[in-house]
């Protein structure tokens, strides 16, 4: 579908208005993609109202699936959504709405061939729910705009129960303004919007939390917000070009400092920036009454245009001299550092309170079950936390009121299971070299990491170039990854194996890209008549169609993993002179399949 989508984001680009989407929706290769996305998500084993989950989806023959999709879109009517709520850390509670699995497969046929349309569209700052980004890319573009730009006034706005106010109506017609003008897909989308919750009815307004198309509308929703404010100064459009394409950081970028200062000088225009983050977001402006009057506007932008209220008490203009300001679980202040101004950043309270109860809960795990699989557990509970929070500049400051926090629930609880004895692994070794004189605990003798080991790392801004959609773009984002050979891929896609699942048939893509193309026991190329997949433990012994009990050989070896007479054994040992490593690989997967080892 890759060249589909490539098509459909440059003409998105072009403006081009879309009037045959439903027939890409509906083709085989995007329903058989969607089931393959949904797969790598672990939602995929929740129910929804009925008792199917991706397990059931699997089990079916590729055809079915492509011919259910079909048949179900003729004449949509969406299932009904099981209503979950999940606690919220501020004691709230958080609605999600769980569609069945049949009805996720089918938004993910709707989402595939509507996100390049809408991210030719996106604004560059918008960085929630969207492919490649995240939420260190937002904060580290809010550091950026009050770090190198000095905008040290930022206007915090709140919408009010976002996710559940969003109006149809509107965002059916800002999909339209979009150029998504194939009225049998708006249909659709009305219908899933339109879903009847169990115990609550079909709702009037909003865009359940838990469906898998919810994220994408909800950004074409706040985009308009994103082009209103850009379009106020970041991307003004003035009659005389002042925009020069330069070389920054090895990366040929568009410069309008000449525009901004001809914009200072002979315009009234408030200079501000948007970063958002799904709802989240921060406005940040040159001054306080600049700052004021942007947030007024907004406000009244939000109802008037979108319907939507904001949250007097969470929304705020601050000075970033004076206060701090929260975003994204970092909180965030300008301070004096000898001659300029620059941020000073910490995780919030509530961030702080998260990870404390994260690794207390996973202590408490070990100590009822000490196995080295739960210390790695906790030991990659704690490098996450790391990793996230390291772009605060004051991480170690945070991480060891935390360590000292949990100190005394790590004594109590593993005090009778731990040891100071023991080797710390290689990660350990290269990753916390400050710590190896230091004092270490090991449990099922394996070394817990350092809860403080960790070192503030300046955050780097999201390089736009990346793209899903354009070659280059992709090539930035698989730098290392060398290619198997596309035709063999292509070939796996567009000829299932008959009578097989399509759990089968996918496993059967992922594990020949998996094995780079070569034979899982000599290591030479698999070409398409020469390599068969080789269930592991045999169907007839219990065997499943799951990605760890397949693997991919040479017909030969195929042969020769399932020979049980000595001739047949003979005759393909003296094909190929196995070195030692491969005879091993052989007589691993002899012993799986119930056959004896070779000697």
């Amino acid at each position: 579908m890759q060249e589909t989508f490539d098509k459909l984001y440059k003409d998105s680009q072009n403006n081009k208005k879309f009037k045959n989407l439903y027939e890409l929706i509906v083709d085989r290769e995007n329903i058989l993609l969607a089931y393959r996305n949904i797969k790598k998500n672990k939602g995929s084993f929740t129910k929804g109202i009925n008792e199917s989950t991706i397990v059931t989806i699997g089990e079916l023959e590729p055809e079915k699936l492509v011919r259910y999709v079909r048949r179900r879109l003729e004449n949509f009517i969406p299932h009904k959504i099981r209503r979950k709520e999940i606690p919220k850390a501020n004691g709230g509670i958080r609605p999600l709405g769980i569609p069945t699995i049949e009805d996720r497969i089918i938004q993910q046929c709707i989402k595939q061939v509507l996100e390049p349309i809408c991210e030719a569209k996106f604004h560059n700052h918008s960085y929630g729910f969207r492919p490649n980004r995240g939420t260190l890319h937002a904060y580290s573009r809010a550091v950026t705009l009050a770090n190198i730009n000095k905008l040290h006034y930022v206007v915090d706005i709140d919408i009010k129960g976002f996710f559940d106010n969003v109006n149809h109506g509107k965002l059916l017609k800002q999909m339209w303004s979009m150029g998504i003008q194939d009225k049998k897909v708006i249909s659709i989308i009305s219908k899933l919007l339109k879903a009847e919750i169990v115990g609550l009815g079909k709702p009037e307004k909003g865009t359940p939390q838990g469906g898998i198309l919810s994220p994408l509308l909800s950004n074409i929703v706040l985009n308009e917000l994103d082009w209103w404010i850009s379009n106020q100064w970041e991307t003004f459009e003035t009659k005389k070009n002042y925009e020069t394409e330069r070389i920054i950081s090895g990366k040929r970028r568009l410069d309008r400092s000449s525009k901004y200062r001809a914009l200072k000088r002979a315009s009234k225009l408030k200079e501000m920036f948007i970063v958002r983050y799904a709802d989240d977001f921060k406005i940040f402006c040159r001054d306080h009454k600049s700052a004021f009057k942007i947030f007024e506007g907004v406000k009244k932008w939000l109802k008037e245009r979108l319907h939507l209220e904001i949250s007097n008490e969470k929304s705020k203009v601050i000075n970033l001299r004076k206060n701090f300001s929260e975003f994204l679980g970092f909180k965030m202040k300008v301070m004096r550092n000898k001659e300029k101004h620059t941020v000073k950043s910490f995780m919030t309270e509530k961030a702080k309170k998260n990870a404390k109860q994260k690794i207390k809960t996973h202590i408490k795990r070990i100590k009822k079950n000490t196995t080295a699989v739960e210390v790695s557990k906790l030991n990659a509970t704690i490098l996450g936390l790391q990793n996230f929070y390291q772009q605060a500049t004051m991480v170690s400051k945070d991480f060891s009121e935390i360590a000292f926090s949990v100190k005394r629930t790590l004594y109590n609880s593993l005090k009778h299971v731990s040891s100071e004895n023991g080797e710390p692994s290689k990660y350990y070794k290269t990753h916390y070299k400050d710590y190896l004189g230091k004092k270490k605990i090991f449990v099922a003798k394996v070394a817990i990491f350092p809860i403080d080991g960790v070192k503030h790392k300046n955050p780097k801004n999201f390089t736009q170039e990346i793209n899903n959609y354009t070659v280059e773009g992709r090539s930035l984002v698989h730098k290392t990854q060398k290619s198997v050979s596309e035709g063999i891929v292509r070939y796996l896609v567009r000829n299932p194996v008959i009578n097989q699942s399509i759990e089968y048939n996918d496993n059967r893509i992922s594990k020949y890209i998996a094995q780079k193309g070569i034979c899982f026991v000599t290591g030479e190329p698999l070409l398409l008549n020469n390599m068969e997949l080789h269930h592991k433990k045999p169907k007839a012994l219990g065997g499943t169609d799951e990605y760890n009990n397949l693997v991919f050989v040479t017909k030969s070896i195929h042969k020769l993993i399932h020979a049980t007479t000595k001739e047949t054994i003979t005759k393909y040992l003296q094909l190929f002179k196995l070195t030692q490593e491969s005879k091993d690989k052989v007589n691993k997967l002899r012993v799986i399949a119930g056959n004896e080892i070779l000697v």
